[in-house]
């Protein structure tokens, strides 16, 4: 093996190099997260929690940000996306690349164990999120509220939420971006078997409005297309995941439709694994839609 010998000003000169590699990663600026805040829900007579990414720049500028709220999945709560999710370390990563733009990511709780981000009974959540939350977050942090800034994003059972919540007000989206998500029953039969047996007591034609209501497909089917298409879409799921099938005819629905949109399908299942590699796209994707004229 050859010896290579270095003189001391070569030997200076790697030292500095590497020092100043350690010392410009160190200075990469960073983004905060907090996840123990809390809000007054009168639809709900509760406090309820959310989680916040605030933007590297946000404590030294003036300028107000684009929003996108981020869902998380059943059995999760605001801190799903914080501690599984990495969303302050990838979010850092793709503001510094320049592939996202920087960003307000508010992350709010539909309380595990509960009925999750649909209005069901006494768990008025949507109502909770539009009335009070939006407006509470948008009031309380530097965010421009105008559709054309504002993106809703979620996994599971948050990427129902994503579809649900786009799809009832595509006036307050620019994009929306579910993943792996929970599109609905896909049949009347199997959401008539998930009801409690109070809730099967109720009229025919009220359990058949609520399936529909909260049914991706049927709302793909039933919404005038202009009103789908003023929204940018990107819809991701693997391959091995147990929520594919329903995703697969979300994107069968939306062609027929002739729906714009962006559909992935990767090698992968349900779990933090995939939904990790998808967040990157997600800020992308929307940060795409932050910029349009």
């Amino acid at each position: 093996m050859k010896a290579y010998r270095f003189n001391n000003v070569t030997y200076l000169g790697i030292v500095v190099f590497i020092s100043l590699i350690i010392f410009s990663n160190s200075m990469a600026q960073q983004g905060k997260v907090f996840d123990n805040l809390s809000m007054e829900s009168s639809i709900l007579r509760s406090k309820r929690n959310y989680a916040v990414y605030l933007p590297p720049d946000y404590d030294t500028s003036q300028r107000s940000y684009p929003v996108l709220y981020l869902l998380h999945g059943s059995g999760d709560d605001h801190t799903g996306w914080v501690q599984f999710g990495e969303v302050q370390r990838i979010t850092d990563l793709a503001i510094e690349t320049g592939t996202s733009t920087p960003m307000i990511i508010v992350m709010p709780d539909a309380q595990t164990g509960k009925l999750g981000f649909f209005n069901r009974d006494d768990w008025k959540y949507e109502d909770h999120f539009f009335q009070e939350f939006i407006p509470y977050i948008e009031k309380t942090y530097r965010i421009k509220g105008e559709k054309r800034y504002r993106a809703v994003a979620g996994l599971s059972m948050g990427g129902g939420g994503a579809f649900m919540y786009a799809l009832h007000h595509p006036e307050m989206f620019s994009s929306a971006c579910p993943l792996s998500a929970y599109v609905g029953e896909l049949t009347l039969t199997d959401f008539k078997s998930r009801l409690t047996p109070e809730e099967r007591q109720k009229p025919e034609e009220e359990l058949l409005k609520y399936y529909h209501r909260h049914n991706a497909i049927s709302l793909m089917d039933s919404l005038p297309a202009n009103k789908i298409k003023s929204v940018r879409w990107f819809i991701d799921c693997g391959d091995d995941d147990f929520l594919f099938e329903g995703n697969s005819l979300i994107h069968i629905a939306m062609k027929k439709k002739k729906i714009p949109h962006e559909y992935r399908v990767r090698e992968g299942a349900h779990n933090w694994t995939y939904w990790r590699e998808s967040l990157p796209e997600v800020l992308r994707f929307i940060s795409d839609a932050f910029h349009q004229k």
